[in-house]
């Protein structure tokens, strides 16, 4: 069975060809990462499959019976709704489906004609059936889960969707896709506005789904978690390759270099043929000459390998700091609750440091109390001889919109003339005419570049980035990656890309509310702490003595002991013990279900309402038990 095909797909917009001849199939289970450069035509071609925008060419042919879902990056909601109903929408087939079961079983009580209780027994059976078929219990319970795995507390639950930051209206949108149960799912950029705990659940949601996928974004992690197969979308074509997007990485890699030494080869082997013809053209060897010649007008050329290039970026060689680029003490800063309290730790120059945290913990206010933009409510900040510090702003606030860029990207006090700026902007990919258009006409990604551009250029020898990666693709992230492991002074950041975490940190703060912990190392190292403090029952005791802790005793502990992805929701219990309680009440609600369908119940109106209120319960306890079971198998109770 084939859920989508698409073949010859084709779009222009104006004189560019966005699309030319893209073809590929999709089956049941598939789940497909699209990748591809910034601009190549990514978004469009998931609008066309949608059925948003109309393809000059080709064809889209679903199956009849697929249903699917798009994720936009702009969302469509009802602000009229409160953040639960919004969601709740999604299920409206389902809850519709359960309400029809309910009255079904109450005219069935009421009912005394026999011949009109067989046919309203036999409608009661279908609608279980269905009920069954589509996993139509504990619909609150499910519209719950989603909306804590996406980052919504339960207090949130009756907040006006008008209220929701576009953000969380983004997540919003995908946590009402995500309890559609489409068939399929188009996906552009699912983990945007997700920190990184909502991340990692929506990997285990997305890989543990049935659903076919198609889904576009440049989070490396998130791409090798959840995908099984990967479509490389570049100069309006696509290229196919097995496994997720490592796998594609080192194929690629591979196929390019096959591909180079093929052509190369040839070329190689034409010019020879070239030159052979012009000395020979009218000598001895003419007859060899133009049978050569006829032979070369055969050939059928090579095509250059399909590589896609990286701009090169590059920070300047920084003049020598301090030993300590930045003394923290006692740092503290609350607004409507506290950020973060009691911050002491020293970052010491060429230290590359990655700020972590949920959204909303503090970290962007961090990096503006480290810069002196913010003051803080109590401690304070030292800021270390000569060093001198460079933002890049996750806003892009720095780059005036009015201006053309290759003027923006000129930092105060800075002499460089046009032509270096000019090629400082290529370095970082913004190449062409494009330096030469005003900020505000520039794409998000183009705009990102250019700040970057600006920051190499402010010539600092600390770097503070917030949310560097945000607007870039793949390959430009893999440059920055490159370009600040490379950098001889000290690099501050925040963001969310756990690859980027991983490539380019070596210390990490990892903060909360009321605590903080310093590691050295980068996301990986911090996960084997984790899954080590899991393992290790006898480090509770070293978690409680540390977090007593503070100031110059809690910077020396260098805190081991991590936390776990989100707070402990249920009382320690033994997986065993859940299990045989699963397994006992699974049993009795099959008793229950079963006793709903015999007509000796059915015809006593207060046991049908006593049966299902029990079934009810059943199903609220059954629901909250799994919940406790994950939990449990997590923490290897």
């Amino acid at each position: 069975m084939i859920v989508l095909s698409v073949l010859g797909i084709r779009k222009h917009y104006g004189d560019e060809q966005v699309l030319s001849g893209v073809a590929f199939d999709v089956r049941p289970g598939d789940r497909i990462g699209l990748v591809g450069p910034n601009g190549t035509g990514k978004t469009t071609l998931l609008r066309i499959l949608a059925g948003e925008v109309e393809a000059d060419g080709g064809t889209v042919q679903w199956h009849p019976a697929a249903r699917a879902e798009y994720l936009r990056q702009h969302p469509l909601i009802d602000p009229n709704r409160t953040l639960w109903e919004e969601a709740k929408s999604a299920l409206k087939s389902l809850f519709a489906l359960q309400h029809d079961a309910e009255q079904a079983a109450r005219q069935l009580a009421e009912c005394t004609d026999e011949s009109e209780h067989r046919r309203l027994a036999a409608r009661y059976d279908h609608l279980q059936q269905e009920l069954h078929r589509q996993d139509a219990y504990n619909l609150d319970h499910k519209v719950e889960r989603v909306l804590d795995g996406l980052g919504f507390p339960a207090a949130r639950f009756h907040q006006s969707v008008e209220a929701l930051s576009g953000g969380e209206q983004n997540r919003l949108m995908l946590a009402r896709l995500l309890l559609s149960d489409p068939d399929m799912m188009l996906l552009d950029e699912p983990s945007n506005h997700l920190d990184i705990d909502a991340t990692g659940w929506l990997e285990d949601y997305l890989a543990g789904s049935g659903a076919a996928m198609l889904l576009v974004s440049h989070d490396r992690y998130f791409l090798d978690k959840v995908t099984t197969r990967t479509l490389e979308l570049f100069h309006g074509t696509v290229e196919s390759y097995s496994g997720n997007f490592s796998a594609y990485w080192r194929q690629k890699a591979e196929r390019v270099l096959v591909q180079r030494r093929t052509y190369e080869k040839q070329r190689a082997e034409i010019e020879k043929m070239k030159e052979f013809i012009r000395r020979n053209a009218c000598g001895q060897k003419h007859a060899q000459a133009e049978d050569r010649r006829k032979k070369l007008e055969r050939i059928e050329t090579v095509a250059p390998p399909r590589e896609i290039a990286t701009p090169p970026m590059g920070f300047p060689k920084a003049e020598r700091s301090g030993d300590i680029v930045y003394r923290v003490e006692g740092l503290a800063k609350a607004y409507d609750r506290p950020l973060f309290t009691d911050l002491t730790f020293d970052i010491l120059r060429g230290q590359r440091w990655g700020i972590l945290g949920p959204n909303g913990s503090g970290k962007s206010t961090l990096l503006r109390c480290l810069l002196g933009e913010i003051a803080p409510d109590a401690g304070r900040v030292v800021v270390g001889q000569g060093a001198s510090a460079g933002y890049f702003d996750q806003h892009l606030s720095q780059l005036p919109a009015g201006e053309l860029a290759v003027d923006a990207i000129r930092p105060a006090g800075i002499e460089l003339d046009q032509p270096k700026r000019r090629n400082l902007l290529a370095r970082f990919g913004v190449t062409g005419d494009t330096a030469l258009q005003k900020v505000e006409s520039l794409s998000g990604g183009e705009r990102c570049r250019a700040a970057l551009a600006r920051l190499a250029a402010a010539q600092a020898n600390v770097l503070v980035l917030d949310e560097p990666t945000n607007h870039l693709d793949l390959w430009a992230r893999d440059s920055l990656e490159r370009s600040l492991r490379q950098f001889n002074g000290t690099v501050l950041f925040v963001s969310h890309d756990r690859y980027f975490i991983d490539q380019v940190a070596d210390h990490l703060l990892v903060v909360e509310p009321d605590r903080f912990r310093v590691i050295e190392g980068n996301y990986s190292d911090y996960q084997n702490l984790v899954q080590r403090r899991f393992a290790d029952p006898s480090a509770q005791a070293a978690r409680t003595e540390t977090r007593g802790q503070s100031g110059d005793n809690q910077k020396k502990a260098i805190d081991q002991r991590e936390p776990t992805r989100r707070k402990r929701r249920f009382p320690y219990r033994k997986v065993e013990e859940i299990e045989a309680e699963i397994f006992e009440r699974e049993s009795r609600l099959e008793q229950l279900q079963a006793a709903l369908s015999d007509p000796v119940t059915l015809r006593d109106g207060d046991r049908v309402r006593q049966t299902m209120s029990q079934i009810a319960g059943e199903r609220d306890r059954l629901g909250t038990l799994y919940e406790h079971w994950e939990e449990a198998t997590e923490l290897n109770w």
